[in-house]
Parts: structure tokens; sequence; C-alpha cells
């Protein structure tokens, strides 16, 4: 089934923004198919945008908690309309499958009501009661939130920012990456028509976007997730001005499964192996190494190997029966690929998992068929890097001291 691009616009104090530049996003099931384009906005357009902001939030910060939830909820009830379709755009322009993009919206959804339960108690002052007086707390508003969020769930790590901050009357100016921008920029819109112009706006763009957003005198706070490596770039533009940051960086999360671990336990391997896999392994916070004790290693393999065989299921996001999609681009393909073409030239056995639904894709979509390495040592890059990708590294260890 063939669709029409659609095109997505920046939103600065209200308003959507078209630029004449604009940039492709594929879908990494079928690389040839644009889903969709998506503004090139430049250095003067972002200022504009935390002008925008900076200006609204003169009022908002004044504004009535009450009234701030009551927009906060018609925004989700306008999301929670749309999630069949932006689902199918996620699916589309990320590659996770259905269940997977639908799973997120769910996700995100939760959080922003779950903002909205607890905004009042959080923001209400808080009076302390000593020999000497009482002390009275209260948390005002910090101002102009930057946030910069990832692809691989560009939803929820958009949303999860774009509550809190509204909610306490802080106004933001929001980039996704450039490897997810479409559906995440639709919710943006349905968000940003419920409140006051300016205090939610959307850029889109290159290095010097980013630039402005982490290093301008008027931008108090900074919201990031993604890697260290950009984290650190961060770090030194916000240094000028001294902002607040909140910085949710990737990590190489390790399971380590001890001797007491019941390798016959369905449930739980099965549970190891969707933490392993999940969105194709391309999650900050799952487990990206297993190091499992030497008395149970050869039995934990095995029923690892027929739990994996058992869940894991590769192709087309919209095949009802598959749990793993494409890798979201090229390069991170290249790179997890790399990665397992290292540990087996080193002597690594490398095992394939999983079935195939869609053979006639994995050739031209950014397809990976999960692996799971054997033989590897504690300091190989497959173990001490994060691979961000649907394959995963099994090592014995002898005590806990060690592992």
């Amino acid at each position: 089934m063939t669709h029409d691009p659609i095109t997505v616009n920046a939103i600065i104090n209200g308003e959507k923004v078209q630029t004449e530049k604009t940039f492709p996003r594929e879908n990494p099931t079928h690389p040839d198919e644009v889903v969709g384009y998506a503004p090139v906005n430049s250095k003067e357009e972002t200022v504009r945008a935390i002008e925008a902001a900076y200006t609204a939030f003169s009022d908002w910060k004044w504004s009535d908690v009450d009234d701030r939830i009551e927009r906060m909820q018609r925004a989700i009830q306008k999301i929670k309309a749309a999630i069949p379709e932006l689902s199918h755009l996620l699916s589309r322009e990320h590659g996770k499958a259905l269940y997977d993009s639908e799973g997120e919206f769910a996700v995100s959804l939760m959080w922003m009501e779950y903002a909205c339960n607890i905004v009042k108690d959080v923001i209400k002052p808080q009076i302390k009661e000593h020999d000497n007086g009482r002390t009275i707390i209260t948390l005002d508003p910090i101002g102009v939130v930057s946030a910069i969020t990832p692809w691989n769930y560009p939803i929820s790590l958009s949303t999860i920012k774009i509550a809190p901050a509204l909610l306490t009357g802080n106004t933001m100016v929001l980039k996704p990456s450039p490897y997810a921008p479409l559906a995440v920029s639709k919710v943006v819109e349905l968000i940003a028509d419920e409140f006051p112009p300016g205090v939610l706006n959307l850029v889109h763009g290159e290095a010097e976007v980013g630039v402005e957003l982490t290093s301008n005198p008027k931008v108090a706070k900074i919201a990031f997730t993604g890697g260290t490596k950009t984290a650190k770039s961060i770090m030194k533009a916000a240094s000028e001005t001294i902002k607040k940051m909140t910085l949710e960086l990737g990590g190489n999360d390790a399971a380590i499964v001890l001797e007491d671990f019941d390798v016959n336990d369905e449930r739980a391997m099965r549970r190891m192996v969707i933490s392993n896999f999940l969105t194709a392994g391309q999650i900050c916070m799952i487990a990206k190494r297993v190091y499992v004790h030497r008395s149970i290693y050869d039995a934990f393999v095995e029923k690892y190997v027929e739990a994996a065989n058992k869940w894991i299921r590769v192709g087309d996001p919209f095949h009802p029966d598959v749990t793993v999609g494409p890798v979201n681009n090229q390069n991170q393909v290249k790179y997890v690929q790399s990665l397992v073409d290292d540990a087996r030239s080193k002597g690594a056995k490398v095992i394939k998992l999983g079935k195939i639904l869609n053979p006639e894709l994995m050739d031209n979509g950014y397809f990976l068929q999960p692996t799971l390495v054997l033989g590897a040592d504690f300091r190989d890059p497959i173990v001490v890097e994060e691979q961000f990708g649907p394959t995963v590294p099994i090592l014995p260890f002898d005590n806990e001291e060690q592992v």
C-alpha cells in the first residue's frame, strides 16, 4: 500500500512556519519510499521561536494551574482520538512494529495524565514549622525550556518533557530528531493548539538550531535525551549562561543472572528476550549485555534461544505477527553489524534468532536479523559499547565480585 508523503511545519508563536528547504524521512521498511518532509529551520527562525516562548512566559507563568490542566486534558483527548492515524505514521517513519507504536502512545498519554494529576501537589508551597518560626518554600516556573528529543521513542520522550514543563508554568521550544520527525510534529501541533501562542513552539533543523537552543541566553533550562557525546557539547554551550539541565543519556545496561535463577521459568526467559529485543533493541534502558553464572550458563543459553525463537518474528511492522521491525536508520544498521562482525572475527559464535516473516524485505530495508553473541571477551566492543540494536552478548561469570 502506497501513501502520499506528508509535510510537517515548524510552529512559532502559534503559527505554522513553512521553509523553502526541507528534508525527507524515508520508511526504514521500504527506504525508497518517502514518508514525509520536515522543515530545515534556520538560526534566525530558532531565535524567533525562543523569543516567542520568552514573551509568552511573562503571562503564562501567572496562569491558573486549573486552566493549564484543562488545556492539557483537552490535548490528551485530541491525541487519544488520533492514535489510529498517528501510530501508523510512527511505524512507517520509525520502523517499530505497530503494537509498539500503539504502546508508545498509550504510555505517553499515561504520563501526561499523571502529570496533570500531580502538578498541584508538586507546586504547592512547602511549609516547615520549627522552633525559630516558619519557613515557606515556593516553587516558581523556570522560564523557557529547550527540549531536544531522540528518534527511538519520539512521542513519549517529547510528551514527558512537554507536559510537566507547561503544567508548571514554563514555555518550551522543542526540536525532534530528524530520524523520526513526523508523528511527533503532529502531536506537538495538537498540544500547541490548546495553549496560548508562544507557549509551545516547534523547530527542526541542523546543528545551528541545536546550538542556538542550548546557548541562547533567554533559554533557562535544557531537557535533552540522547547520546553522551552530544550531551558534552550541550553542557559546553550551556555553561556560558549556567542553565539548568536534565540530561537523559544512553547506557550499556547489564542483566546479571545469578546461580539460583530457574532456567525453566518460561515467563521469565521470555521477559529477558523482550528486554533485549523490544523496538529492535533501540531502547536506552533495556539490557544490552547479559552475564550468567557459569554453573547455569549452558542451560540458560539453551532456554534463551528457545524463548527467543518463539517470540522474535522479524518483518513488516504492519504484519500482525511481527514483533521486531527494521532498525531505524542505515547508519545504525552499519554500526550494529560492525560490532557483530568484530566479535565474529575474534572467534565469537553468532547465533541467529527468530523467524523472518517477510524474507523479501530483508535485503532492501534496514533489517538485521536478531543475533546472540557467545564467547566474546569482557573487553570486546560488543560488550563494552552500547549497540542500540538487535544483538546481545551473553557472558559467563564465576562470582558476583567478578561481574
